[in-house]
């Protein structure tokens, strides 16, 4: 209303300068308004640095789940000045550094070992912290260049995301309980230890998984949501809204190990209960 209230044109230019969720919605904005302007995004977080700002999803979560209104639709710019960085409390740093590491767990092992070792310079700011965003833009630019509308590879990219915008949906989206990032923290070690319980992953890959990601200060667990998230039910339900759903199945990114994610479609809800289940009972 605020952009049509201006007279905005089909040649004027939206500028989403903000975090994932003001890119988000400026993006849908300028989407739809007018069959679709032009727009920049200028991310300020490294979560929006690193993934959300890249590619051209912009997508406003429902009551009903997450990311479930949205559309495709590209920026003309992409402009991130990591100095914008040094703004960010450690909160929002931990919770944009899980997007960086699930980059290295998807397709790149040798990325994941360089976070192992270089991750306390990207927290500091130094020039591990450029480098990183450079690595993971390049990442999904070109994972996206190949399929821009996910009707295949650009599905890894939602690595742990079926577990975590579950997890988002119960806690009401509340940031004051828990942020994307950490969310996909815990959905990161879930998908690992669910391909180790599934017997595709080894299940020391899965310890260095949650290890690092809690080294770095993210939470693993599913016990880490304050007040809790509910049942193994309510965590199943909450994952039929996810986008890869086909058929009415679930469809889960897992991993032969670390770098090396796949799409596995058509998994059990009852092996998912029974996971959800003993991760919930776990001390």
């Amino acid at each position: 209303d605020g952009l049509l209230a201006e007279r905005i044109e089909r040649n004027d230019l939206v500028v989403a300068l903000g975090g994932g969720v003001v890119g988000d919605l400026a993006g849908f904005a300028a989407a739809v308004l007018r069959r679709g302007v032009r727009f920049v995004q200028a991310p300020t977080t490294l979560l929006a640095q690193v993934d959300s700002s890249v590619g051209g999803k912009t997508g406003i979560n429902a009551p009903l789940g997450k990311n479930l209104i949205g559309a495709f639709h590209q920026p003309r710019l992409v402009l991130a000045d990591t100095a914008t960085l040094d703004t960010l409390s450690s909160r929002e740093m931990r919770a944009g550094y899980a997007e960086v590491v699930k980059y290295g767990l998807i397709n790149e092992a040798a990325f994941f070992e360089w976070c192992e070792a270089h991750w306390p310079g990207i927290f500091a700011g130094g020039p591990e912290r450029d480098e990183a965003v450079a690595i993971c833009c390049r990442a999904k630019a070109g994972v996206v260049v190949r399929d821009e509308r996910e009707d295949g590879e650009r599905a890894l990219l939602n690595l742990g995301h079926t577990f975590a915008h579950a997890l988002e949906r119960l806690t009401g989206y509340e940031s004051a309980r828990l942020v994307h990032g950490e969310a996909v923290g815990i959905g990161l070690a879930l998908a690992f230890r669910f391909s180790a319980r599934l017997g595709l992953c080894p299940g020391q890959d899965a310890g260095r998984v949650a290890n690092h990601l809690a080294l770095a200060g993210l939470p693993t667990r599913l016990q880490a949501v304050p007040g809790g998230c509910g049942d193994a039910e309510a965590l199943l339900d909450a994952m039929a809204q996810d986008k890869k759903v086909r058929d009415g199945r679930l469809t889960f990114i897992l991993a032969h190990g670390i770098g090396r994610s796949f799409i596995a479609p058509g998994i059990e809800a009852a092996d998912v209960r029974a996971f959800l289940e003993d991760e919930l009972a776990a001390g």
